[in-house]
């Protein structure tokens, strides 16, 4: 946690600039929906961060110890997902080749626990719709030149966010930094 910043809460016109700065992604290239997806994590990461906790709180209120509950499970089995896959090279593996299948799976054995409860519900509105909206969001938003630089500068190490680290956890920011040594490594040798 020592040196890690909170990225700024983009603007609103920045955020959601109008129809022209939203596409359908390319799902034949799944690599580059992944890239656009990471990058708008990393950029708007305040932003949505925002708009969940504005639906955790909506929904805690509503029902708090079935959010407390429902908060608890998902942290809980993230956890001991993210340990067994440091620990266990297979799910490294797929955890870093199939990073929605990992988290969808994360959701679902959630989503079991939470059945066994009684508080589907709770855990369907307060913590999967926010992440839908989230996903939705990130994966239609179009990259601007000044999320493109922030995102090289996470990559480089330069600085270190919230959504960078759960990135990490998460396998995802290891090949932009190996992108990013090999371009610069051709750069010195030239």
């Amino acid at each position: 946690m020592a040196g890690m910043e909170l990225a700024p809460l983009r603007p609103w016109d920045d955020f959601f600039p109008g129809v022209d700065r939203f596409s359908k992604p390319d799902v034949s290239d799944l690599s580059k929906w992944n890239n656009r997806v990471i990058s708008n994590l990393l950029y708007f990461q305040t932003n949505y961060f925002a708009a969940a906790i504005v639906v955790f709180l909506i929904v805690g209120f509503m029902n708090p110890l079935g959010m407390f509950l429902g908060g608890a499970v998902v942290a809980l089995v993230f956890m001991v997902s993210v340990w067994a896959g440091e620990n266990k090279a297979m799910i490294k593996n797929f955890k870093k080749k199939n990073p929605t299948l990992f988290v969808v799976g994360v959701m679902g054995i959630s989503y079991f626990l939470l059945s066994l409860c009684g508080g589907v519900m709770v855990f369907v509105f307060g913590i999967t719709f926010p992440m839908l909206l989230i996903l939705i969001h990130a994966s239609l938003r179009l990259r601007s030149m000044k999320n493109k630089l922030e995102n090289k500068i996470e990559g480089v190490g330069l600085k270190k966010t919230p959504m960078g680290v759960i990135l990490d956890l998460l396998d995802q920011q290891e090949e932009k930094i190996n992108k990013i040594q090999d371009f610069l490594e051709s750069k010195l040798k030239d």
